[in-house]
């Protein structure tokens, strides 16, 4: 299983497109119920967005839904600290994730 996690700040005029955009993500996500990709999104109360995503071997990812890709287009434009992604590793776990 492949986690990963990415953190970054929209321009605060930016905030609102960036969440439709997400909410546009997770349609796509309902109506296609791809397995084995779990996908949550958080927004902190300093305006960062953190996407964390968990992808079993083989899956298809997030990153290769037509939603994900129009969400990406024009990040670096809507970014005033622009995304950092880094693999995470499961240390502990309460009901946030399936068990594995």
């Amino acid at each position: 299983m492949k986690r990963t996690v990415v953190r970054y700040s929209t321009k605060p005029e930016q905030t609102q497109e960036n969440e439709r955009l997400i909410a546009v993500v997770f349609e796509e996500l309902r109506a296609k119920s791809p397995q084995g990709v779990r996908y949550l999104v958080l927004k902190l109360a300093d305006g960062a967005f953190l996407h964390f995503s968990s992808v079993e071997d083989g899956a298809r990812p997030v990153t290769a839904l037509d939603a994900f890709r129009s969400f990406r287009k024009d990040i670096e434009g809507r970014c005033l600290e622009p995304p950092q992604a880094a693999d995470a590793s499961l240390i502990g776990n309460y009901r946030m994730l399936a068990q594995q």
